[in-house]
């Protein structure tokens, strides 16, 4: 069999040798009469044109015949060190049949066929130098036959293991298709009429990345136009859709483990937060909670007959509570509940515990409550971190949250099943899960604040994020069910925005004259020694100004401390010279408000290596009930610690509160980005200047260059060299010497 095998490979190496051999050889005599031709100048060509071609022709010869050579000098030194091995393995096949025929028992035997199969090996060794003495080429082939040999055996293995190896790959088992014509029996609530026309959904020919081939719908919460409304994405599109429709705000979404069904917080009834239920099989809504005290942030629990919520019944912090999700009993507070701020539920997949995010030692912590034992255990203890948001994997052995980190918002990942530090996964906030456990969704921001990315990253074996939808700025709340939405919903491009008109309309004119705008006052301001802003503007801030007295139950932006600055105003210490407020594009909080409670709170923001600031302002107190604003979840920042004694707070520019503020509060950063106004960042050395924390500024750009708005107001020759636009300095030329 060896003797075949050998005598094959050697006819396939003896084949290619000879072929590349006759190559060389017909490229040599091609070259030889190109060359004569040239001699004899049978083409005509020109004495010069001959000469070259000559050379050319005469070195690609040499070239050639110096390259086989070689080739044969190297196959030669080759099968001698190939004919050495063999004659090695002879004499080891001798002592082999040698040591064989030692055995005892059986000697003669073992003579015998140790002479017999000596005798065959000889043969074949005779044989073979026979054969490879009939043609040099054969000795310079010993290599080649074996490589040819090891290459097939490589060959014959790779296909056996591929086509006898498991696939061990999870499979995701495909959702049943829902049934739009049965339902449970609710409480329906009716939503507004709403008319779906069915319609052809338009085929996109766009790749789908692996990450997203998988089931399911990813619902989301977006704001706009100072609504804030429930979205999905089927994943594998970018068909975005409003699943909910009410004119208030709808958000904190939350799938039943069937997908059938929608928990959430709205105030589409009575004004205050209140938790409710929307089947998507029969599209009815059913209210959950009766009260005027704040509800929100609903989790299922696995067997969807539980909801467990984040309330404020007692008035002073958040408390976690829970009821059955048919209504049918009186909802109960939480055994793990204490007397600090708890929030963000979320439930086991085993029903035996609720992570949850807690203040009760002193730092905002992610908490285990295990309804077995009783107990809760802190289960990141991390005092420079505040983390939030978290959620369960499928299989219950891993948690994944969010929490600042070095300036950037960060999803973490908690191994459950051992003591193991937590890791940092991806760039973003309020992770959840795939059904399948392969793949965790998050929210990005724009580092330039203009748009959120809903982002996809495989959990496993890592890999790159895959960005599944551009939102608009701030969304958030995702969360992931494996199953389909209703065909009709999708084919009529969900519900439409229930408020369509906008909210407000600003007076601008084409440019005329130079300057082309002028100033507009502001009515019934107090303090503002110019309360009036530029044309362009003026109409959003009192647009702002009505709806703040709205929903906080009070004129908070009637006393401002700044709006234009003319061009003789002397700015202080700290103060950046560009100052916006020049621009008659800025107004300024009046931070010097005094009283019991406080009107307002900042909340610290660190975003890209920025300090920013968030302004929450208490609503009035007749409204201290739950029916305007919501409780504060985020700890706010103390300025006044920093000139207290406390030499850390001092360094760092005050310190947060050691208990969290109580009462209803309304966002003022995000009710005033409604109407495009947006903070300020602070200066770097904000912890030393109070004039460069400008938590009070909010300003108006438009994407404006500082020196373009201040065009927009005065004319050249007002500005007279004001802070003029720096010009690059020009290049210098070289000259050429004569």
């Amino acid at each position: 069999m060896l003797l075949r095998t050998y005598r094959l490979t050697d006819k396939l190496g003896l084949f290619i040798l000879k072929s590349l051999s006759f190559f060389a050889l017909i490229m040599t005599d091609s070259l030889s009469v190109v060359t004569g031709i040239f001699n004899k100048g049978g083409l005509g060509v020109g004495g010069v044109l001959f000469v070259a071609l000559k050379g050319i022709a005469t070195f690609l010869l040499r070239v050639l015949r110096f390259l086989r050579d070689i080739l044969f000098w190297v196959l030669d030194k080759i099968g001698r060190l190939a004919g050495i091995l063999l004659g090695v393995f002879s004499i080891a096949g001798k002592n082999a049949t040698k040591g064989a025929t030692n055995v005892g028992g059986k000697a003669v035997r073992g003579v015998s066929d140790g002479t017999a199969t000596a005798m065959a090996r000889r043969s074949a060794r005779v044989e073979i130098d026979t054969t490879l003495a009939e043609d040099p080429l054969r000795a310079q082939n010993r290599v080649l036959s074996g490589l040819i040999v090891v290459v097939l055996l490589v060959l014959i293995g790779v296909v056996v293991w591929a086509t006898s190896r498991n696939n061990n790959a999870p499979v995701v088992p495909l959702s049943p298709n829902l049934d739009l014509n049965s339902g449970l029996p609710t409480q329906s609530i009716e939503q507004p009429d709403v008319v779906l026309n069915v319609q052809t959904p338009i085929p996109t020919a766009t790749p789908i990345p692996a990450v997203l081939q998988s089931a399911g719908t990813l619902a989301y919460v977006v704001r706009e136009i100072g609504q804030t409304d429930i979205w999905a994405v089927p994943i594998g599109t970018r068909n975005s859709l409003r699943i909910v429709n009410s004119p208030e705000h709808d958000r904190d979404p939350a799938w039943s483990s069937d997908g059938t069904r929608l928990a959430y917080a709205s105030r589409r009834e009575d004004s205050n937060w209140d938790l409710y239920i929307y089947d998507l099989r029969t599209g009815g809504t059913t209210r959950m909670t009766f009260n005027l005290a704040f509800e929100a942030n609903p989790k299922w629990s696995p067997d969807d007959l539980y909801l467990v919520y984040e309330s404020y019944q007692q008035t002073t912090h958040l408390d976690l509570y829970y009821m059955r999700s048919d209504g049918s009993a009186v909802p109960e507070r939480l055994p793990a509940s204490s007397d600090a701020p708890d929030f963000s539920p979320a439930w086991s997949p085993d029903g035996r515990r609720i992570a949850f995010v807690s203040w009760r030692e002193g730092n905002q912590d992610i908490y285990l409550f295990d309804f077995n034992t009783g107990e809760t255990t802190n289960l990141t203890n991390t005092p420079t971190r505040h983390e939030d948001y978290p959620a369960w994997s499928p299989d219950g052995t891993t948690l994944a949250y969010s929490a600042p980190e070095n300036g950037f918002d960060t999803v973490f990942i908690q191994d459950l099943t051992t003591n193991a530090s937590p890791q940092a996964f991806r760039r973003g906030r309020m992770p959840a899960w795939s059904p399948d456990g392969l793949s965790i969704a998050f929210m990005v921001d724009a580092t330039d604040s203009s748009a959120t990315f809903i982002t996809v990253a495989p959990f496993i074996d890592g890999g790159v994020a895959t960005e599944v939808l551009q939102v608009p700025y701030g969304a958030g709340h995702p969360i992931w069910m494996d199953a389909p939405l209703p065909p009709a919903l999708v084919n009529a491009g969900g519900f439409p925005l229930s408020i369509t008109e906008p909210l407000y309309v600003e007076q601008s004119r084409p440019p005329a004259g130079d300057p082309p705008y002028g100033l507009g006052p502001l009515v019934n301001i107090s303090q503002a020694s110019q309360p009036v802003l530029s044309e362009r503007v003026n109409d959003s801030f009192n647009a702002l100004r009505i709806r703040a007295n709205e929903i906080i139950g009070v004129d908070f932006l009637g006393d401002i401390t700044d709006a234009l600055w003319t061009l003789e105003h002397r700015r202080e210490i700290g103060e950046p010279v560009r100052n916006w407020h020049y621009t008659g594009r800025a107004f300024s909080i009046n931070r010097n408000q005094v009283g019991f409670p406080p009107p307002f709170e900042v909340v610290r923001e660190d975003s890209d290596l920025a300090t920013y600031w968030r302004i929450y302002v208490r609503v009035a107190e007749d409204a201290q009930n739950g029916s305007l604003g919501e409780p504060l979840r985020r700890m706010p920042w103390d300025f006044a610690a920093a000139v207290q004694g406390d030499v850390d707070a001092y360094n760092q520019g005050g310190r947060l509160r050691g208990q969290m503020p109580a009462g209803y509060y309304v966002d003022l950063t995000e009710l005033a980005l409604d109407y495009g106004w947006t903070r300020d960042v602070a200066t770097n050395d904000w912890r030393n200047s109070f004039n460069g924390r400008s938590y009070w500024v909010f300003q108006k750009r438009e994407g404006l260059a500082w020196y373009d708005a201040m065009r927009e107001l005065y004319a050249e020759s007002q500005l007279g060299g004001f802070v003029p636009t720096p010009t690059p300095a020009p290049i210098p030329t070289l000259t050429q010497q004569p």
